[in-house]
């Protein structure tokens, strides 16, 4: 059930070319849920590879998928700490910061803005869509662009064009273990 997922959603983490990727889906059944991304991590944790409930909310499951050690170089970078102290997380240390952002997601309506900082988007990016309240970007493709926007562009490129390949691949029989590059 979540291999679909992973290959449409979550492509460019698996081929470790972005820290992070989210997805959301209908779930039934939370526990089978559960037993499935343990099932996951144990066969990607050896690659740096994470799988993380989030939140679910109405039968909507909210899934993280994150490489950790991409993770904590992410929230260690200049800058990081000040915007998400502003949102009430303490330090940068990955398992508090997880679960403060689970914390948050239970209790919001919308996703927290520093979740880009989760996903791996740019800081000049997370600010300027905080700033502007999501207003006036120069362009967007996963998520939306305030400056450096060519790189971007190539950026955004590079995914979709990683996704097509993994599914091309994935579709043709190749195991999401065997697509994961490991560390």
């Amino acid at each position: 059930m979540i291999e679909k997922y992973l290959i449409e959603h979550c492509s460019p983490t698996l081929a470790n070319l972005k820290t992070a990727n989210l997805f959301s889906f209908k779930v039934g059944d939370i526990k089978t849920l559960n037993e499935s991304i343990r099932a996951w991590n144990y066969e990607l944790n050896e690659k740096g590879i994470y799988l993380s409930l989030l939140n679910v909310k109405n039968n909507l499951a909210l899934v993280y998928v994150y490489r950790r050690k991409k993770l904590e170089e992410d929230l260690k970078k200049d800058g990081v700490g000040e915007i998400l102290n502003i949102y009430g997380y303490k330090n940068t240390n990955i398992d508090y910061a997880i679960n403060t952002l689970k914390e948050r997601l239970k209790f919001s309506d919308n996703f927290p803005h520093e979740i880009g900082l989760f996903l791996g988007y740019p800081l000049e990016d997370v600010k300027g869509f905080i700033e502007n309240l999501g207003k006036n970007s120069k362009c967007s493709g996963c998520w939306k662009v305030y400056s450096n926007e060519c790189e971007k562009i190539k950026m955004f490129n590079k995914f979709n064009k990683c996704k097509k390949v993994y599914s091309m691949l994935f579709n043709g029989g190749r195991s999401i273990s065997k697509l994961a590059v490991g560390i």
